[in-house]
C-alpha cells in the first residue's frame, strides 16, 4: 500500500472482551447534536411549575374543561383546514363558504352574485351572520369559567392583564356595546369575548350583542358587494381562475414562515 493511501478510520465503538475470551461490540456512542440543548432538572421543574401556574383548570382536568378546550381547538383547526379550499369555493359556493368561515370576501361575493340573480341576498346575509358569530360563545364560556387565568392563557400580554382589572368595574351595558364593536376589523374580538364572560355578561346578552355586531358587519359587506354587482363577480371569477396558484402560494408562504421561525429557534439555542 502506498503512502498516499488512507488508513481505515477507527469505528466509534471498540469491541469489549467477554469472560469467555470472545469479543462483543459495545453500544454506539451517542453524539450530542450541536442544536440540542441539555436542560437541567431545575429548569425542567421550573417550566412545569410555570405551566401549572398558567393553566386555568384544576388537575386532573374536569370534564367540562375538556369539552371546552376540545371545542376551542376544533374551531381553530376548522379555520385553518378551510384556508386551502377557500379560493375554490369563493366562486362556486360563496354562501356555503360564508356560513362555514364567516369570511367577508365570501359574503361580498355572495351578495354580488345576488345582484345578478344567481343567489338570494337574504340567505347570504343569514349565512354571514351565522359564520361570523357561531363560535363566539365558546370564548365567552372560557372567560366565564376560567376568569383572569383564561385571559392570560389565550392573550398573555401585560396590556391584556391590566385591562382585566379595569373591566371588572365596568357596567354590563358597556360590555354589551364592546361585544357589538368586536365585530369591526382591528378589534381583538377574542379578548373582548373572554372579558365579557369574566365581567359577568349573561349568555343571552352576549349572544344578542354578538349577533347584532355580526349582522351590522355582514350587512355592510353585503351592501358593498351588492352595489358593485357584476364588477365584483368578475373579480371573484378571476380569483377562481387562479385559485390553484393562490392556494399553492399560501401553502408556500406558511411553510416559509414556519421554516424561518424554526431556524431562529435553532440559532438562538446554538448561542446559549
Amino acid at each position: 500500500m502506498s503512502d498516499r493511501d488512507e488508513a481505515p478510520t477507527a469505528p466509534d465503538t471498540a469491541p469489549e472482551p467477554t469472560s469467555g475470551g470472545t469479543e462483543r461490540p459495545t453500544e454506539p456512542v451517542k453524539r450530542r447534536s450541536r442544536w440540542r440543548r441539555e436542560y437541567s432538572p431545575e429548569e425542567i421543574e421550573a417550566a412545569k411549575q410555570q405551566w401549572r401556574d398558567m393553566r386555568p383548570w384544576e388537575s386532573p382536568m374536569p370534564r367540562a374543561d375538556k369539552v371546552l378546550m376540545g371545542c376551542l381547538v376544533g374551531a381553530l383547526v376548522l379555520g385553518l383546514a378551510t384556508l386551502p379550499i377557500r379560493p375554490f369555493l369563493l366562486a362556486s359556493h360563496p354562501t356555503l363558504l360564508a356560513a362555514v368561515t364567516g369570511s367577508s370576501s365570501a359574503i361580498g361575493a355572495g351578495s354580488a352574485f345576488a345582484r345578478i340573480g344567481q343567489a338570494d341576498l337574504w340567505l347570504v346575509i343569514v349565512a354571514g351572520i351565522v359564520g361570523k358569530a357561531k363560535f363566539d360563545w365558546l370564548w365567552w364560556w372560557a372567560g366565564r369559567r376560567w376568569g383572569a387565568k383564561g385571559v392570560k392563557l389565550f392573550v398573555p400580554t401585560d396590556r391584556a392583564q391590566r385591562f382585566v382589572e379595569r373591566v371588572r368595574s365596568w357596567p354590563l351595558w358597556a360590555m354589551f356595546l364592546l361585544v357589538i364593536a368586536a365585530a369591526l376589523p382591528g378589534v381583538p374580538s377574542v379578548l373582548v369575548y373572554l372579558l365579557a364572560g369574566l365581567a359577568g355578561l349573561s349568555l343571552v346578552g352576549f349572544l344578542l350583542a354578538s349577533i347584532i355586531g355580526a349582522g351590522l358587519m355582514t350587512e355592510l359587506v353585503a351592501g358593498l358587494g351588492y352595489t358593485l354587482g357584476q364588477s365584483a363577480v368578475d373579480v371573484v371569477l378571476l380569483v377562481d381562475r387562479y385559485a390553484l396558484w393562490i392556494t399553492l402560494s399560501i401553502a408556500v408562504l406558511i411553510a416559509f414562515q414556519a421554516g424561518r421561525a424554526q431556524n431562529k429557534k435553532q440559532k438562538a439555542a446554538a448561542k446559549r
